[in-house]
């Protein structure tokens, strides 16, 4: 299967790229650093991936920013930059992609552990994260022609969480399975908190 991957050149869609390409399937990386660009806070550059690209099997997100910070801390820019790059910025390929997706084609997004388990400094997060849980339930009710959604919440990754100065509680190879394994499967709707 063709499948698009942004997110690709960073810690996560990195290893999500190559779990998907070792399975077989003809894997397009995506990112605003990869020789296929795109910008998830700019809805024209999702529709002009999706003009250069063609048509896929499938979409898959690792991507989107967001800002950590307590409740008092964070100000109307904070609020907006996650809401725009983390939540939007993945609705956005959802809705821009119904139509570029292959009848029983999959989109996998990325919300994160704070969506269930939020920890002091992560309202911002814990907001965007939660809402990508809700619209992916939502928008499996209304997929046409056979179009699976499904969220993958992970924790933190060993990668990331090393440059954070935390533990990290899986790697990013491992977390990169659950990813290919929701490409290859056959849920939708469903969220997936992955566990090493």
């Amino acid at each position: 299967m063709k499948i698009i991957v942004v997110g690709a050149t960073g810690t996560m869609g990195g290893p999500v790229a190559d779990a998907l390409a070792a399975r077989g399937h003809d894997v397009v990386r995506a990112s605003r650093h990869a020789n296929e660009q795109v910008d998830l806070e700019d809805v024209a550059s999702i529709r002009a991936l999706y003009q250069r690209v063609g048509p896929v099997d499938g979409v898959v997100s690792c991507a989107g920013h967001g800002r950590f910070g307590a409740l008092t801390e964070l100000g109307d820019d904070d609020f907006a930059l996650t809401l725009r790059s983390k939540m939007m910025g993945q609705v956005n390929l959802v809705r821009c992609g119904v139509d570029r997706v292959r009848d029983g084609g999959v989109f996998v997004l990325t919300a994160g552990i704070y969506g269930a388990h939020p920890e002091p400094r992560t309202p911002a997060l814990a907001m965007a994260n939660g809402a990508l849980e809700s619209f992916a339930r939502a928008a499996a009710l209304e997929l046409p022609r056979g179009l699976r959604i499904v969220t993958i919440s992970p924790p933190w990754l060993h990668e990331s969480a090393a440059a954070a100065n935390r533990t990290g509680d899986i790697s990013a190879a491992d977390n990169a399975r659950f990813f290919a394994d929701a490409v290859d499967g056959d849920q939708t709707g469903a969220i997936i908190y992955p566990a090493s």
